[in-house]
């Protein structure tokens, strides 16, 4: 299987409306009979399902009367109970299980065909000699180009079974014919770690996108390639982090807590109470950590930084979180679909919640960032509302609050000049990255002999690469636009690009975090220590 960037917004969403959730499927052991007994309200959704499918005037899809039934009733208990539909439930698994079966390339659909941007370091397709450039023209003597192209029906061709075969013709600029490859497919890695690398020589930073099945694994990893480095501290970065397992989120700070200390608690409607608790076995308990958060750390994120800044160990950086304390277990519905119900709510150690209201409905729940906006909270902590009914106090004699996220220990206020709306629309709508696609169509030999280290801190974007930028997207939006107000930041973001491109594995975020302000906070910090 290939990874295409553009179905990332889609999963994220998701994962944001479901939140954290617990492994396994739904245990309704303590009183199965009767809740999946025949009452009266059960048989009246069957019949009316029923009347409507064999006497409705029109014929109609009862599937998808269904599926609104489902989400209506989800959508009035809270905003993190989902429904997720058959036909999207391979990818959602996919997402959350950190890995599948594939070719191990990046893409665009790009002018009509399936253009390369870049061929998984050690994946099938590195393997085989396809590397960035390529189009991709036909699998198993399918064609994978023309007008009408879709990308999940690319997705499908090259999608198969682990170990089988699939045979390329690849198109390859200053080649006289097509090239033919075969490519055994393999397991690709759908990375929750994007980077880890050294910013100072003593501080190590590590970009988590979610909390997967995967993603402990991929952290512990990382922690151990920073230690070889001399990392002393590590910087976590979860901002625009949704959340995912909670087991996850338990192991990782595990890693940084000492023995017997407590990492949260859950409890249900019930009362029942389940405790975490840190183990013996943590690999940098004695090392300092930093977390980063902003108004979309949600769920697992908030955990991993509830926890750390209740037990009174590191710094939170950022901007107050996003505010979710409900924990979702998954129950099969037995058609491929499946429902996330929230089964209970979780506590960070001093005993808060930090889940934010959603008594006005889930519009106004999830249009709590305009709020914040207009507040002015984003730019100025003081314009943070806190509830004095819900304050708590850590061990050392810190006041944290409930109620409404994590407010962190350290306030950067938003970057209006990095994250506009203008370059966010840019990039979320691949611009940036087609553009410098097709710049390095034009002669990718130019970076051929480039380190990595040394593109990450010599390489300059010229002001002639913006320009072409402005042309680029003239031409295609049918509009004026200059960047007279951000054109050093077009640079960035064009450089930040062009680093993923070229080298992947964390680049983009090594480019991007040079002139990002809470970086430049975090480490302000590290060396005032």
């Amino acid at each position: 299987m290939l990874y295409h960037k553009k179905y990332l917004p889609l999963l994220l969403g998701i994962a944001a409306a479901a939140g954290i959730f617990i492994g396994g499927k739904l245990d309704f052991s303590y009183s199965p009979d009767r809740i999946f007994s025949n009452t009266s309200k059960k048989d009246k959704l069957n019949r009316l399902i029923d009347y409507i499918e064999y006497d409705y005037v029109d014929d109609i899809d009862t599937d998808s009367v269904v599926d609104v039934t489902v989400n209506t009733i989800l959508q009035n208990l809270d905003p993190h109970s989902v429904y997720i539909p058959k036909s999207d439930m391979a990818r959602v698994t996919e997402e959350m299980k950190g890995d599948f079966v594939g070719i191990g390339v990046s893409f665009y659909t790009y002018k009509d065909s399936i253009a390369v941007i870049r061929a998984f370091e050690n994946g099938p397709s590195a393997k085989a000699g396809i590397r960035g450039g390529d189009r991709i023209l036909m699998a198993n003597g399918d064609s994978l180009f023309g007008k009408k192209l879709e990308d999940i029906s690319v997705i499908k061709k090259l999608k198969g079974t682990l170990g089988s075969k699939v045979k390329l013709k690849i198109y390859r600029r200053g080649e006289p014919k097509l090239l033919d490859f075969t490519v055994k497919r393999g397991k690709i890695p759908i990375k929750s770690v994007d980077a880890a690398y050294m910013l100072t020589d003593s501080l190590g930073y590590i970009k988590i996108n979610r909390f997967a099945e995967s993603t402990f694994n991929e952290f512990k990893t990382s922690l151990s390639k920073l230690r070889s480095y001399g990392a002393k501290e590590v910087a976590l970065d979860l901002r625009n982090n949704p959340g995912g397992f909670l087991g996850v989120a338990e192991k990782i700070v595990d890693e940084f807590l000492e023995a017997d200390k407590l990492i949260l608690f859950t409890k249900n409607r019930r009362g029942d109470v389940d405790k975490s608790y840190a183990s013996s076995e943590g690999d940098f308990e004695n090392g300092k950590v930093y977390v980063l958060i902003n108004e979309n750390s949600a769920s697992a994120s908030e955990i991993v930084a509830g926890a750390l800044q209740d037990n009174d160990k590191g710094r939170i950086i950022g901007r107050r979180s996003y505010g979710k304390g409900l924990v979702q277990r998954e129950m099969d519905l037995g058609d491929g679909s499946a429902v996330r119900l929230t089964v209970s709510r979780y506590y960070t150690p001093t005993g808060r919640s930090i889940q934010r209201s959603y008594d006005k409905g889930n519009k106004d729940y999830y249009d709590e960032y305009f709020d914040r906006l207009e507040s002015g909270e984003l730019l100025d902590p003081e314009k943070i509302e806190v509830n004095d009914s819900l304050k708590f106090t850590t061990p050392k004699g810190k006041v944290v609050y409930g109620g409404g996220g994590i407010i962190p220990d350290v306030f950067v206020p938003i970057d209006k000049r990095m994250q506009n709306e203008t370059l966010s629309f840019l990039m979320g709508r691949g611009f940036f990255g087609n553009f410098v696609f097709e710049e390095l169509e034009k002669d990718r030999a130019l970076h051929a002999n480039t380190t990595r280290q040394d593109f990450v801190r010599n390489f300059e974007v010229g002001d002639d690469l913006v320009f072409a930028f402005q042309d680029y997207l003239n031409v295609r939006t049918e509009s004026k636009i200059t960047f007279v107000a951000y054109h050093d930041e077009v640079k960035q973001y064009i450089k930040a690009t062009l680093a993923d491109q070229l080298f992947g594995n964390g680049a983009f975020e090594e480019v991007f975090n040079q002139n990002d302000a809470m970086i430049t906070t975090l480490i302000k910090l590290s060396n005032n220590k």
